[in-house]
């Protein structure tokens, strides 16, 4: 049994969401935290056998998942680079093949808190996962950043680490 956390992040928010989720996955079971492209580079379209949970986040752009167009549109947002300049989650899962069996799943997103606007990241790779055979073990799950480009609200590190344990041990199917 282990688990996968595969997330999409263009100024480092979802990263730091994916690295304290698989923090506290990683008290009960062996996890793998990686960004999307380098995921896709070394395993197009798979995942494999050993992995029992997959965990997908990225950030909500325009009311779901980024594109490429809302991507390049994020990079002129700040003078540095961002993390996830090509692939995204979305490309990333309309090339996705889950076992025949299906896999457990779990999503989430980063999310501006003001304006609270509708859509989310995490509803839109939970439905995708859904249609690919995916057993989700949770409902979806939002983490608020400041703004764009500032950082996550204060607390939500230990919120997505308490997540993350919540998602350990995963059965096989629900």
């Amino acid at each position: 049994m282990s688990a996968l956390v595969v997330y999409e992040s263009m100024f480092g928010s979802t990263r730091d969401v994916a690295e304290a989720v698989a923090e506290g996955l990683g008290e009960s079971v062996p996890v793998r935290c990686v960004e999307v492209s380098a995921w896709a580079a070394e395993h197009p379209g798979w995942v494999p056998e050993d992995v029992t949970l997959l965990v997908v986040g990225a950030p909500t752009h325009a009311f779901g998942l980024s594109r490429a167009s809302t991507r390049a549109d994020a990079a002129t947002k700040t003078g540095n680079p961002v993390i996830s300049s090509g692939l995204g989650v979305r490309e990333w899962l309309e090339t996705l093949t889950l076992p025949t069996h299906g896999l457990d799943v779990a999503t989430f997103d980063t999310k501006v808190s003001k304006p609270n606007l509708p859509g989310s990241a995490s509803g839109a790779a939970e439905k995708r996962l859904k249609r690919l055979g995916g057993h989700p073990v949770t409902h979806h799950r939002s983490f608020w950043v400041q703004g764009m480009t500032e950082g996550l609200q204060p607390g939500e590190l230990d919120a997505a680490r308490d997540w993350g344990r919540t998602l350990a041990p995963a059965p096989a199917h629900r």
